[in-house]
């Protein structure tokens, strides 16, 4: 199970849906995708409920591809990546990827006092994370802003406080997510992605933040469920099952929603949404 709302509501949904139809009790645990992947190979972990590409297509490569030792679904949820702006902070001239780069415009994002603003840019353990401190340090912005990482119910928790008081804000965003249902949040406009000049160095190197640039916009992305091919191999029926879970966007942000906003636990909410539809459930076990 990851850290962020979706991946833990997806893991419990998947715990409770195996039970449901293959009578396995499921051990559900939080742990990092890095240290997850190592899990798959050496037999820890079977399942992985929410790999994101394209920013672990490296660590795929590793293990998908080049090693073999664990699939990747073929089904995917659509998904993008980007930079967000609270309303005060666009109305105020932080609107493209350029207005970051000006430290007169960017001091309004200060919050403790010491003239240069923050943008947070997610949390420690995200591959997305240090993508983007390469996209800060290839347009520029590191050198006004302060990059902050930190869990993203913090950082929700702090959006939550800018929307209310005017304050201006930008930061790190995704979708499917819930902060679009609860705020009026922009885009920052960037150039749109050219591969061409997203050079991105293997994270197995110690300094490659350092050597690696990224000056567009992320390209498209999705997230898939991964598992081990030991896994598969013991459980072909369940594997099966997992291929064919088939969350909308629409219900991943539903379930951002309801574990991040109405505050429901993640197992609560898996057993009522495995409840709700049982049927749906039923089909994915069916061979």
């Amino acid at each position: 199970m990851p850290n962020w709302p979706s991946g833990q509501a997806t893991a419990n949904i998947l715990k409770v849906g195996i039970a449901k139809e293959f009578g396995l009790d499921a051990d559900v645990q939080e742990i990092g995708t890095l240290n997850a992947f190592v899990g798959l190979e050496n037999g820890t972990v079977d399942i992985h409920p929410e790999v994101w590409r394209p920013n672990l297509d490296d660590v795929i490569k590793k293990f998908v591809t080049d090693k073999g030792v664990v699939v990747l679904s073929k089904r995917g949820v659509a998904a993008w990546q980007g930079i967000c702006a609270t309303p005060s902070a666009v109305e105020k001239g932080l609107q493209t990827i350029d207005d970051l780069s000006d430290p007169e415009k960017t001091k309004i994002l200060d919050t403790d006092g010491d003239g240069k603003g923050e943008m947070w840019i997610g949390a420690p353990t995200w591959s997305s994370t240090g993508i983007e401190r390469v996209r800060a340090n290839t347009y520029g912005y590191a050198k006004n802003l302060t990059l902050v990482e930190a869990e993203e119910e913090v950082a929700m928790a702090g959006l939550d406080a800018a929307v209310a008081t005017n304050q201006p804000m930008v930061f790190a965003c995704y979708a499917p997510h819930f902060i679009f249902d609860l705020h009026k949040i922009a885009r920052i406009k960037e150039p749109p992605h050219d591969a061409g000049k997203w050079k991105l160095v293997s994270a197995a190197d110690p300094l490659w933040i350092s050597k690696s640039t990224a000056s567009t916009a992320w390209g498209a992305a999705e997230f898939h469920i991964a598992y081990s091919k030991t896994f598969e191999k013991k459980h072909a029926n369940i594997a099966a099952f997992l291929e064919k879970v088939d969350f909308s966007p629409e219900e991943v942000t539903a379930m951002s929603y309801a574990l991040e906003v109405e505050r429901q636990t993640p197992s609560d909410y898996a057993k009522k949404w495995v409840a709700d539809n049982a049927n749906r459930v039923d089909g994915w076990a069916k061979q």
